[in-house]
This record gives structure tokens, C-alpha cells and sequence, in this order.
């Protein structure tokens, strides 16, 4: 699956006469091993499951003959070991960013649910009352500033050539709505960014000028993993299942 938008939002002060091109993929991880169905969201000791591991392999194959010349990623595991692969085959180390990391939440490390998660427990209520900001984690204008500071590194390492940066669901849409001038609350189960999936950055000099998505591993992805898929949370809950972000 690939899709390509409309010009994204221009960052003030850039030089427009400056034509060089760099294109910055960044890269959603593959499916995690999370049997309990927890909301790891920072948590260490999260690794990519098998077939995460081979989404990974996927996502290697199909930026292969790409002119990727710098590879980066969130410092959490399961980020580290979908970047492994495409930095191998290009012959490249692996750059940590702490920017491109999860978002923080507050229900971290819980079964997220009504019935048997952290739900059950009025006292959470309080942290879903303002569903803008969110009450429940980190301000979504914290993640555009990381992200966009992230991409920007990304980017003037790669300059005129293409860069490949791993991180995490929820900030990657966020900076992508950002750039598409979207507004940035929104309903998680309309994000398009599933799992191991490509949401590229065109640059032209320092400006975003589009931005892509694709699908290379969209074929491994379980249905209940895609987007808008009904998806269970807590005891019994499905492999893999995410909650916010991921």
C-alpha cells in the first residue's frame, strides 16, 4: 500500500532556493512479543516477536536499492532490532535518537480495559478527561517538537541522499498531522501507520515538500492489528495488542 499527500506545512524561515533533495523514511517497529497485552509504552525489555523480526526483514528488502546512506532509531529494543536489518544491508552503524522514543503515558506498564485493566479503577478516570492535550500522557505538541527536531537531524545527516529513522506509532502520526497541517487530537484507530509501515518525508533544502506512505510488510500484519480493527486489551488479550501508541 503507498499513497502519496499534498504538499505539507512550510517551516518559517527556510531558504527556498536551496534544491537539494533528502528524503527521510521513518519507520514504525515491527510486532512486539506481548503476550499479557500490556501498555509498554517505555518500558525496557520489549523485543519484536518473530514476525516482527521478519517485517523487519521485509522492510530491509524493499529499501535495499535505496540510496540509504544514514539509519537511526528510538532507543527502545524493539525499535533497535527493526533498524538492524536495513543498517546491515547497507553496510551502516545505527544511530540512537532519544527524540524518536514512544510517547509518554500514563498507563504504562497496565492492562488497558473496563472490565480487567486499568479502567476498572475510577481513579484513572481523571486522566482521560481532556482528550486534546492528552490528560493521559505526553502533550502532543512535546512530540512535534521532539519529532520535527528528529527528522531535522535525520535529515542533514542524509542531506541529498535518504535516511531511515525507526520510532513509534503515536508520534509518528503526530508529526505527520503536523505536516499535513492536520489538526493533532485525534481518534487512534483511524491512524495510518501500521506496523512496520514507511511514512516519508520529502525535503527540499530544509522544507518539507510531501510526504508517502507505504506498506512493505502490509501482507504480515494480523488483521486485528490493522487500523480500525476491533482489538482487546487486559487478560486474553490478543498478541501484540498496542493501546495509544506503539
Amino acid at each position: 500500500m503507498t499513497n502519496e499527500s499534498a504538499p505539507a506545512a512550510e517551516t518559517p524561515g527556510t531558504d527556498r532556493t536551496d534544491t537539494t533533495v533528502t528524503v527521510v523514511h521513518v519507520l514504525r517497529h515491527g510486532e512486539v512479543e506481548n503476550p499479557d497485552g500490556v501498555l509498554y509504552g517505555r518500558r525496557p525489555g520489549y523485543h519484536l516477536s518473530d514476525l516482527g523480526r521478519q517485517m523487519a526483514d521485509r522492510v530491509a528488502e524493499h529499501l535495499a536499492e535505496r540510496d540509504i546512506r544514514y539509519v537511526v532509531s528510538s532507543p527502545l529494543e524493539r525499535a533497535q532490532e527493526t533498524a538492524t536489518p536495513i543498517a546491515k544491508a547497507h553496510a551502516l552503524d545505527i544511530a540512537t535518537d532519544e527524540r524518536l522514543i514512544e510517547a509518554g503515558n500514563i498507563f504504562e506498564g497496565k492492562t488497558f480495559g473496563v472490565g480487567d485493566g486499568a479502567l476498572r479503577r475510577p481513579a484513572n478516570w481523571r486522566h482521560l478527561t481532556n482528550p486534546f492535550r492528552p490528560s493521559w500522557g505526553e502533550p502532543y505538541i512535546d512530540q512535534v517538537v521532539r519529532m520535527t527536531s528528529a527528522l531535522a537531524a535525520a535529515r542533514d545527516a542524509a542531506r541529498g541522499h535518504e535516511a531511515v529513522a525507526v520510532s513509534h506509532q503515536l508520534p509518528i502520526w503526530i508529526v505527520r498531522s503536523y505536516a499535513e497541517r492536520r489538526r493533532l487530537w485525534h481518534d487512534p484507530r483511524r491512524r495510518q501507520c501500521s506496523l512496520a509501515s514507511l511514512t516519508s518525508f520529502t525535503f527540499q533544502g530544509d522544507r518539507i515538500v510531501s510526504v508517502g506512505y507505504s506498506e512493505p510488510a502490509g501482507d504480515l500484519v494480523p488483521a486485528h492489528l490493522r487500523p480500525g480493527a476491533q482489538r482487546r486489551f487486559g487478560r486474553g488479550a490478543v498478541k501484540g495488542a498496542k493501546g495509544f501508541g506503539a
